[in-house]
């Protein structure tokens, strides 16, 4: 994701980034309605949003400065309503700095195949902390992303929460070029890690501070917090001060003693130390060069260029200027440098390869020798050992046996079972027939009963009977 700038643009559009998501806005309060209806705002609440000022790029080659509109869901955080007109683009802000890509990219990894491009971006008036915008592939997934990681701290041991704001509006305003921009330092449309097209349908595209480009899945496993290419680091030290008068421009620092000076173009007083304590080597802040003061020269070959930020060869033909720091002419043979570095690199993967590849050999060689003597030492020592030999048959014999034992025990363990089953089945028949029995005895008893009954009552009726005849009788006798 990359911009071509300049000096009086008012909107840069980029290569890899949609032109509808960096329009224009004049939007600055919209209505909100509840996640899955846009169509029926609520007219009492309404979302402000603010203009943040943000830069990118490395200040001593290029530095491009916008603004960027964003909602302000602070007062409803603990809602789920979300804005009405919000695209897939979000803004992660004050993230900190010690925060590395690879940190973030874990941080946010579970929606890492989502995201299409992510760019860091400094914004004005935060020193120890940077931002994001971050560009999904549907407004489902920046949604979900919104509602899991806002308000989220980015680690248990820290203080500091996860701020995910929904981005209306970024607006590109200038460019600010430091250096004579090359060739080298146009976009390529590769990875710089894998050297694969930098397509964000395929992986997410991840672009630094300095503005190189990478496949998140590639800049996720470079663990320090510099640009892999030109090296620029996004947590920039404290700005070093001359220890006479206190200014920051044009700074030199004795390798020998340390001290801070400033140099010819301000106070001198870096030559002054020089001058009271012979102390030759003088390192340049800002620019991390040597400058030899008794040899009037700069004490090594490379330089970063101020082009590209990368490593060239110095002109060993510089012309000299009067005071501490001579001008020279950088030679930027970028082309030939990158070959030469192309061409080593390959050769010496090719080395490497080849090295494993025969020490594997080597190796492999060792490790079956190293067998086959132990092998034929076990046996040299069984043939002249007859003691071992005796003791090794009966360890083998007390193995066959115990090897029978243990089939015996085995089917003895499958017989116990089955013998088990068939006691118990055996048992739950007999328990059936006994509840049979003592059901059938129950019946017996009721009808014997009812028969007792029967007869009782047959008996009654008879003497009932007997006795009316013997009154009948006794009647009619008298």
């Amino acid at each position: 994701m990359s911009e071509a700038t300049s000096a009086n643009a008012i909107s840069i559009p980029t290569s890899t980034v949609a032109d509808d998501y960096f329009r224009p806005s004049s939007v600055s309060k919209l209505p909100i309605t509840d996640v899955g209806d846009s169509s029926s705002p609520s007219s009492s609440n309404a979302y402000v949003t603010q203009a943040f000022p943000f830069s990118s790029g490395n200040p001593r080659i290029e530095e491009i400065r916008g603004v960027m509109q964003l909602f302000l869901d602070d007062a409803v955080s603990s809602s789920s309503n979300l804005p009405v007109g919000r695209m897939p683009l979000i803004c992660v802000l004050g993230v900190p700095n010690h925060m590395t890509y690879a940190d973030f990219c874990q941080f946010c990894g579970s929606f890492i195949h989502h995201i299409l491009d992510m760019r860091i971006i400094r914004n004005d008036g935060m020193e120890n902390c940077y931002s994001i915008l971050v560009r999904f592939d549907e407004q489902k997934s920046t949604d979900a992303f919104h509602k899991h990681f806002n308000g989220r701290r980015f680690s248990s041991l820290e203080t500091e929460s996860c701020r995910v704001l929904f981005t209306v509006d970024v607006q590109y305003t200038s460019s600010i070029e430091h250096a004579h921009t090359s060739a080298a330092n146009t976009e390529q449309p590769s990875c710089p890690v894998c050297l694969e097209r930098l397509d964000q349908d395929t992986s997410g595209i991840l672009t630094t501070m300095c503005n190189h480009s990478f496949h998140c899945s590639c800049i996720s496993k470079w663990t320090d917090s510099s640009c892999p290419v030109c090296r620029y680091c996004q947590q920039q030290p404290e700005k070093s001060k001359c220890m006479i008068c206190q200014t920051s421009e044009n700074v030199w620092i004795c390798l020998l003693c340390g001290f801070v000076g400033c140099g010819r173009y301000k106070e001198g007083h870096a030559i002054e130390h020089w001058k009271e304590t012979q102390h030759c080597y003088s390192l340049e802040v800002e620019t991390q060069r040597v400058w030899d003061y008794v040899g009037v020269n700069y004490v090594h070959r490379l330089i970063q260029s101020k082009t590209d930020g990368k490593l060239v060869e110095l002109n060993n033909y510089s012309e000299r200027n009067d005071g501490d720091c001579p001008g020279f002419h950088e030679a930027l043979l970028n082309s030939r440098v990158e070959s030469i570095v192309n061409e080593y690199n390959e050769l010496l993967t090719t080395q490497l390869e080849n090295q494993k590849t025969y020490y594997e050999s080597l190796l492999n060689e060792f490790e079956e020798q190293n067998e086959r003597d132990i092998s034929g030492a076990v046996k040299d020592s069984l043939k002249h050992n007859t003691k071992l030999q005796k003791m090794q048959a009966k360890l083998d014999k007390a193995l066959k046996e115990k090897k029978f034992l243990d089939d015996i025990n085995e089917n003895l363990s499958r017989n116990k079972e089955i013998w088990e089953g068939i006691i118990l089945k055996y048992q739950e028949r007999e328990k059936e027939a006994s509840r049979l029995k003592d059901q059938k005895i129950q019946e017996l008893e009721a009808q014997l009963q009812d028969l007792m009954l029967s007869l009782e009552e047959t008996n009654t009726e008879q003497s009932h009977r007997r006795d009316g005849d013997v009154l009948s009788l006794q009647m009619k006798s008298s």
